[in-house]
């Protein structure tokens, strides 16, 4: 297995619940970390927790393509190419289809989709000069499942999982390996403004969702885990 310390790793959505956890296993495995997403407050505060200095935190909307340069610029002054990227950031509108409006539905896109291909345009290149590396997205299991009241969530991690698939056949000439992790209910800030009765209390850790991630992280040179999905044991659906 891969060991990950002196391995540099960018991290998106680090702001997260998941992303958060995520972090905290991988510096603790000794990953030299960027840390990157929207929520500033949320970064400054995990990066002081970890001792990571602000050159290693970027904080913007990566939906914009000037953010994304702006991104790319100050970890390559910094780092080089990522030997794995992590996206753990994304959007969640959950409401039914009369309620969602136009401008909800493009916003979810513009995230869960737009950004993702922005992050992969501009940081794929450096990885495939080196013909290695490790891109881990997490398209949650409403990527595979769809629910009532999802059609934004679902069909812009549906629209991931097929960019992704899409870009993995790119890549077959090359180390560069992509893993999608398809999660079930994680218990973190994602659901709190989200209007539905759920059990919080049944659903995975952050913790828990970052052990795997970190697992993820350790794959083998000789092979690729190419998905995972990862539920609550009630929630079995897959």
């Amino acid at each position: 297995m891969e060991q990950l310390r002196g391995k540099n790793v960018l991290l998106i959505g680090a702001g997260g619940g998941i992303g958060s956890a995520t972090a905290k296993q991988l510096h603790a495995s000794g990953a030299k970390l960027f840390l990157a997403g929207r929520n500033a407050a949320g970064l400054r505060q995990l990066a002081d927790t970890l001792g990571i200095g602000a050159d290693h935190v970027f904080a913007g909307d990566l939906s914009k393509p000037e953010q994304v340069q702006a991104l790319s610029d100050k970890y390559h002054s910094v780092m080089p190419a990522p030997d794995i990227l992590i996206n753990a950031s994304g959007t969640g509108i959950i409401k039914p289809m009369e309620q969602l409006s136009g401008d909800e539905f493009l916003q979810t896109l513009n995230d869960n989709l737009y950004s993702p291909f922005l992050v992969l345009k501009s940081f794929l290149p450096g990885m495939k000069e080196r013909k290695t590396g490790l891109i881990i997205h997490i398209p949650g299991v409403l990527g595979k499942v769809p629910m009532a009241g999802a059609a934004a969530y679902s069909a812009s991690k549906y629209g991931l999982v097929g960019m992704l698939q899409s870009i993995r056949e790119e890549l077959k000439r090359t180390e560069v390996r992509i893993t999608t992790v398809y999660m079930g209910g994680v218990d973190t800030p994602f659901w709190d403004t989200i209007d539905l009765r759920v059990q919080r209390d049944k659903m995975i850790r952050e913790e828990e969702a970052a052990r795997a991630i970190w697992f993820l992280c350790q794959q083998p040179t000789s092979a690729v885990v190419s998905e995972m999905v990862l539920q609550p044991f009630n929630h079995q659906a897959i």
